[in-house]
């Protein structure tokens, strides 16, 4: 299994990138962070992680493994790369928030604060 110091300043780069990052997804999908903070960081830590593993924000729910079709390239259970496909076309306007929780409409937010 691939390492990561996760007090490098490479990781604490990074993690400010994926804050930057989740924070535009918020903004262009009208969505806003899930209601448990916990999670959320939990989650960022993770895109963050794989973002640095794998070269992608691969959703951290979800097995990474090298991709037998291309050597030396990684992918994911329904190849989830955050924001994930079955979380905009699903998950969020069905249920209001996403398989990881990091993500949610203000709707589910209010209602489950």
């Amino acid at each position: 299994m691939l390492q990561l110091d996760m007090n490098s300043q490479e990781f604490k780069d990074e993690m400010e990138k994926t804050e930057k990052f989740t924070d535009k997804v918020c903004a262009a999908k009208g969505w806003v962070y899930g209601p448990n903070a916990d999670v959320n960081e939990g989650v960022m830590m993770g895109l963050a992680r794989h973002r640095l593993l794998y070269g992608k924000r691969f959703c951290p729910c979800f097995m990474v493994e090298e991709d037998p079709e291309k050597p030396g390239k990684f992918k994911s259970t329904d190849d989830r790369i955050c924001p994930c496909k079955p979380a905009i076309e699903k998950e969020i306007p069905e249920q209001g928030i996403c398989h990881c929780q990091i993500f949610c409409t203000p709707e589910y937010f209010e209602a489950n604060k």
